[in-house]
């Protein structure tokens, strides 16, 4: 059945499909430009990393225009935080049919929130059991991926990471800790600052997209990026101010009645309110298998942290 889906490309046209241009695509797109490949992106306003294709189109209507002789098409993008209910169903299953139709082999950028709350440091062979609404979201956008490619329609595999780190990662600790501990202000989070995190660095997930998608035997299964030990949000923090050579940092814990007033003015700060339990307890990822089989080494916690405090001076 493989083989019938590789018949489709065509060969003389190959391309690399990534389909959107935030930090995790921006870094495959570049990384694919630099050894040699054709790289289209794919986004809504046709932004992109120099050195690729940049197509303005909606992947969720349009994306089967644009995957002829695709190689891979990576999914990179997604719907702003309050719409995944309503804007991931269609764009999942966009990236089936264009994987399909074109013979491409589909990688995602996937994420944890499908194990749920655990007890354990997360392997990639744990079940799906969501314990979020957006948590349901990601696991069926993963089993829908993979029943296609267990009937043989489409190749298929899914890349989870942590939370980011690197030049233009977006998450709390990018928006309430960071900007403010580097300039010696008192930075703010929800959960508990003290237990152990996983924070995986883009540049990371980028490269583990790329050699997932080359090698058939990862087809089929989910990988998680290689990420370094886990480490709290407080020292994480104050590993930021020391690299900027700010004071020693300050952070304070965010009253879960601040987060939910925040909510109701910010969409995304009450979306984040359901995911508050992977800050509430150690939230640990295992990479080992990943980091075995494609021998890609984390990059340093520190290195990812100096790439985003040079990215926030310029």
């Amino acid at each position: 059945m493989i083989g019938t889906v590789s018949s489709v490309r065509t060969e003389g046209n190959r391309v690399q499909v990534v389909v959107g241009a935030g930090a995790v695509g921006s870094a495959v797109a570049r990384l694919l430009v630099e050894q040699g490949e054709r790289v289209r992106v794919i986004t809504r306003t046709g932004s992109g990393p120099d050195g690729a294709e940049r197509v303005a189109a909606d992947a969720a209507t349009e994306l089967a225009e644009y995957v002829a002789g695709a190689t891979a098409i990576y999914s990179c993008a997604g719907p702003a935080y309050n719409k995944w209910t309503t804007q991931w169903p269609p764009l999942g299953a966009a990236l089936i049919a264009a994987a399909e139709a074109s013979g491409a082999t589909l990688v995602t950028t996937g994420n944890l929130y499908g194990y749920g709350a655990v007890d354990r440091p997360m392997t990639d062979d744990l079940p799906l059991l969501p314990n979020t609404v957006k948590g349901q979201v990601r696991a069926k956008l993963w089993n829908d991926a993979l029943t296609a490619h267990k009937a043989g329609r489409i190749r298929t595999a899914e890349v989870r990471g942590s939370d980011y780190l690197g030049a233009g990662a977006v998450s709390p600790f990018s928006v309430t800790v960071l900007p403010k501990v580097i300039v010696g202000k008192r930075g703010m989070m929800p959960g508990d600052l003290d237990a152990p995190h996983s924070w995986t660095y883009v540049g990371d997930v980028a490269r583990t997209l790329i050699a997932v998608a080359g090698d058939e035997s990862a087809w089929g299964r989910a990988w998680h990026v290689p990420t370094p030990e886990p480490i709290s949000v407080r020292k994480l923090a104050g590993r930021a101010a020391a690299l900027a050579g700010a004071p020693e940092a300050k952070v304070t814990k965010m009253p879960a009645a601040i987060l939910k007033l925040a909510g109701l003015v910010d969409p995304a700060a009450r979306e984040m309110v359901e995911m508050q339990y992977q800050w509430q307890r150690p939230f640990v990822l295992d990479s080992t298998a990943a980091t075995v089989a494609f021998g890609i080494k984390p990059t340093a916690t520190d290195d990812a942290l100096r790439e985003m405090i040079e990215k926030g001076k310029q």
